[in-house]
């Protein structure tokens, strides 16, 4: 069955009624876009601070209904709920039906990082030239963290470039596990997944028992992470929060250990690597577009 999609641009501090009215009149979902989205004016909304939502300043409220509903009765229904929020821009249009998960997964491919790390969705087959590479199952599904995005990719050419046999690997930030994952393919022989979604921790686990490391692996809230150190750190975060946890993270770096930095957009490396450089040697910033990675091995004592 069609459904019927109307598209309402808002301003962001009419946002929460708009939504509200939209949820009221039977909208199944509602979705916020930066109205300003591939012009010169958008604006990147990353993830929030504790208690923070940001919006862009004009946001397009993108909702579904039954492909039955009539659209001038929802115009008519949403001026008797609020009058202020302007109408003139509304936008209908027909949405076909379709497996929307499916559609998802037919855009995800195996992905290969260095020269020996492949991703692959779980319901495909590795491609021939990653028979002799590590092969990493993963259904993104609940969380972050899919390789396609140059801040993970940075990490994952950053592990795959290790000499990991032996060793256990904290990941900081888990998300979808990815990282986590390819250290223990790559030979680590343990990992340990902290994130504060727990939606992400599942999504970890999943993961790993997909393929077949799940009793290698722990996962953690950050408040019930263990103190301990780790020969490799990867933390693949944003710079506000590699800021904030810059000595919790440095403390999780045992001497001689290693450190991988992610999450940074190009022009936020000099402040982070001025700060690190209170714990760690050999500081590089690495780029992939408009992102970097910042790497350094942890000083004794």
């Amino acid at each position: 069955m069609p459904f019927l999609e109307l598209s309402l641009r808002v301003r962001a501090e009419d946002e929460h009624r708009a939504e509200n009215a939209l949820m009221d009149l039977g909208a199944l979902s509602v979705t916020l876009l930066d109205a300003d989205a591939a012009t010169p004016n958008e604006k990147a909304v990353l993830e929030p601070g504790v208690g923070e939502t940001p919006l862009w300043p004009e946001i397009t409220l993108v909702a579904l209904f039954e492909g039955d509903t009539v659209p001038e009765l929802v115009l008519h229904a949403l001026e008797s709920f609020d009058d202020a929020i302007d109408l003139s821009q509304a936008d209908f249009r027909t949405v076909a039906d379709q497996d929307w998960e499916r559609a998802w997964m037919d855009q995800y491919v195996p992905l290969q990082f260095g020269r020996r790390t492949w991703i692959v969705p779980w319901n495909m087959d590795p491609p021939p030239e990653a028979k002799d590479g590590v092969i990493v199952r993963l259904d993104p599904g609940l969380a972050f963290g899919s390789g396609t995005h140059p801040t993970t990719a940075l990490c994952l050419r950053w592990l795959d470039s290790l000499v990991l046999r032996g060793k256990t690997v904290l990941d900081f930030g888990c998300g979808s596990g990815i990282l986590a994952l390819a250290a223990l393919k790559l030979g680590a022989s343990a990992a340990v997944g902290v994130d504060n979604d727990p939606q992400a921790l599942a999504a970890t686990a999943d993961n790993a028992e997909r393929n077949g490391v799940g009793d290698r692996l722990q996962v953690y809230l950050p408040e019930d992470e263990p103190a301990a150190t780790y020969p490799v750190v990867v933390a693949n975060i944003l710079a506000v929060a590699l800021d904030a946890l810059a000595e919790t993270l440095a403390s999780r770096v045992a001497p001689g250990g290693v450190i991988a930095l992610s999450g940074i957009l190009h022009g936020q490396e000099g402040a982070l690597m001025e700060k690190y450089a209170t714990w760690f040697d050999h500081l590089e910033a690495v780029q992939d577009g408009d992102w970097m990675r910042i790497t350094g091995v942890r000083r004794a004592g």
